[in-house]
């Protein structure tokens, strides 16, 4: 799909290479060279995708991106960042930018970012399409609303059509043009009950009356003049309402409702009266296609596929539809964001009182909180509810779910964050890698057996790191189901042991285990769980190892048994941490170890342990050490009486 965009970089070269990528790939590409010069050209052209350089002089790109969004929200903003820029790129994306790619931009990752930039806008194109379609087919309904209920106040209109036409009253004869476009028969006959006047409709239906006798067209009493509809209003001065039996202009006879209502002169007595007549069958159909039109309104507004609620001004819900109020839980007279789990005060920014302030529709993106405590990702739209006089009694709120599409938009920014991170550390792994080889090759033309053993350690020992972070990626990057098996919670402390105590020889640090003999059985997935306690093992190890102030280290791995589980308790009295670093322990993407960890260690320990239904925690102390605490329960609460090996996904509880 081909589209604007505007391209920002300080360097020329930056734009040329770029700009011709961009063009290979069928957009239209507009250059910057600064934030100042951008901004003027975002201001005259007003490109739906902006490319931006992070560092510039002068106004960098996060600013850019700030009066970019205040003016255009709508504007989908990919950021591009240096090595080492990644907290700028999360300020960034918490600024709202659709997405960030590392230097250098290589085409397939810039095609992966605006695709998504692209799909982002297609899709708030959807859902704008989508409100006017509702709001054209609420229109149309609306009307049909007003004009029936116009109808069903036929008879109120009469008294006060009736009062108005007192001062024409002896002025009117001919057709009554003013009525030619109601529904019903209508006639005005004076005190002899003939006809003076008559609208289309009468006409055609019952012929030319006029000079004639009102009542002839009756049958029963009412044909005969004293008892008919026109007679009674006569004699009592009152309007009156019947069901009369109405002979056509072809003799067929007809059920009809009559009206009538008096017509004073300007001496007070009843000079005129007007009659009017409602056939039955027409009546039948009105009501029928009123009926038909609140169904079909209703079962619109029920089945669109988003969250709708009609408010008022103060924000209250007058109406819900069903899926709202399925998510939601509320229904009428309650306040919107109450409903939504936004607190005591209007959301930021409200669209529906900007609605109600200017008269236009506004949308904004809103993350909300459904009945159940879940967020919720929503594009909300409003649009203005107008009476028949084109005043704003209400405002209708749609909102779409976009929560599935957001997570992996989150996702996907998680890992281009994690790949560009990693990128340099695996460049630089493989640069020692080639050191190492080359030692081995060097003890073997040599004859250097100890040179060989130095090299192949060195070689191993980066092969393992390598290994671990491409594990680590695709950990984080799939959704993995638990396989859960019984097995004795011994077999599965002795398996970490196992794993665990050879690296701490190798770096010299001391390992011991206690592990009581009644840990009984447990139900986990082994591999999942495993990994997770000997990740935390090898990181007290490496805490050890980076801890220059002591001369002798220990890593302690205690398990015990409780009531409904097991505990797991690691300790080493390496280097400790501070409070800052144990409030970001469990984040995604945080490390101590620069360059030589992930930040994905721990953050996947913590998920595999969720998913267990378990509890994980740490305390420490700088230069004192840490103490890891893992309980995990002894059966699944959703897998709990499964077949052994059975895969299922167990949801996290709080820590």
């Amino acid at each position: 799909m081909r589209m604007d965009v505007l391209l920002v970089d300080d360097e020329a070269g930056i734009r040329t290479v770029v700009g011709i990528t961009l063009g290979d790939m069928g957009h239209r590409v507009l250059c910057a060279a600064s934030g100042e010069e951008a901004l003027e050209l975002f201001r005259r052209e007003r490109p739906p995708i902006v490319l931006t350089d992070v560092r510039m002089p002068g106004m960098d790109g996060l600013e850019l991106l700030r009066r970019i969004k205040a003016e255009s929200p709508d504007t989908e903003v990919i950021l591009v960042t240096g090595h080492g820029d990644m907290d700028v790129a999360v300020q960034g994306l918490k600024l709202d930018a659709c997405d960030f790619i590392a230097k250098p931009a290589v085409p397939e990752l810039l095609e992966i970012a605006l695709k998504r930039a692209q799909d982002k806008i297609l899709l708030r194109e959807a859902v704008r399409q989508h409100t006017r379609e509702l709001e054209e087919q609420v229109r149309v309904q609306a009307e049909k609303l007003v004009k029936l209920e116009r109808q069903s106040v036929a008879r109120e209109a009469v008294e006060g059509l009736a009062q108005v036409m007192g001062g024409l009253a002896g002025e009117i004869s001919g057709e009554l043009g003013v009525f030619n476009n109601l529904p019903c028969l209508v006639s005005v006959q004076d005190r002899d009950q003939r006809v003076i006047s008559v609208n289309r409709l009468y006409r055609e239906r019952l012929g030319d009356r006029v000079g004639q006798p009102g009542f002839s067209i009756y049958a029963g009493a009412a044909g005969q003049g004293l008892e008919s509809p026109v007679a009674r209003t006569l004699r009592s001065g009152l309007g009156q309402k019947s069901r009369e039996g109405l002979f056509g202009e072809d003799e067929s006879l007809n059920a009809v409702t009559v009206h009538t209502a008096p017509i004073h002169g300007r001496d007070g007595e009843v000079a005129l009266v007007l009659e009017m007549l409602v056939e039955s069958s027409e009546v039948q159909r009105l009501q029928d296609e009123l009926h038909t039109s609140r169904r079909l309104y209703r079962q619109l507004f029920d089945e669109a596929p988003c969250f709708i609620t009609v408010q008022d001004r103060h924000l209250r819900i007058q109406a819900a539809n069903s899926r709202f109020r399925e998510a939601f839980g509320a229904g009428t007279g309650g306040l919107c964001y109450h409903a939504y789990g936004r607190g005591e005060r209007p959301c930021f920014g409200c669209p529906t009182l900007k609605t109600f302030a200017d008269g236009q529709p506004h949308q904004c993106e809103l993350t909300v909180r459904g009945k159940d405590g879940r967020p919720l990702s929503v594009v909300v739209w409003t649009a203005p509810v107008r009476n028949a006089l084109g005043e704003i009694e209400a405002v209708m709120e749609m909102a779409t779910d976009i929560t599935e599409l957001s997570r992996m938009q989150d996702h996907l920014a998680s890992l281009g964050m994690l790949i560009a991170s990693l990128s340099h550390g695996i460049k630089g792994l493989l640069t020692a890698l080639d050191g190492g080889v080359y030692k081995v090759n060097s003890g073997f033309r040599s004859g250097d057996a100890q040179m060989v053993r130095d090299g192949w350690d060195k070689v191993t020992g980066l092969v393992a790191r390598i290994k671990g972070m491409v594990l680590d990626i695709l950990f984080y990057a799939k959704k993995r189901e638990l396989t859960l098996r019984t097995l004795p919670g011994a077999e599965l402390a002795a398996q970490v042991v196992e794993a665990a105590a050879p690296k701490a020889r190798q770096q010299g640090v001391g390992f011991s285990a206690e592990i009581s003999p009644d840990l009984g059985a447990c139900t986990v997935d082994e591999v999942v769980l495993s990994a997770a306690l000997v990740n935390i093992l090898e990181n007290a190890v490496d805490a050890c190892r980076d801890d220059g102030a002591k001369t002798r280290h220990e890593v302690v791995f205690r398990a015990r048994p409780d009531a409904s589980g097991v505990f797991f308790e690691i300790e080493d009295n390496g280097q400790g941490m501070t409070p800052e670093t144990l409030s970001r322990l469990f984040s995604v993407f945080f490390s101590t170890k620069g360059s030589r960890g992930t930040g994905l260690g721990l953050f996947i320990a913590k998920k595999a342990v969720d998913q267990h239904g378990g509890r994980i925690g740490a305390v420490s102390e700088p230069g004192r050490g840490s103490t890891f605490r893992i309980w995990i329960p002894r059966t699944q609460q959703c897998g709990a009486g499964t077949p052994t090996g059975r895969k299922t996904e167990c949801p996290a509880e709080s820590a």
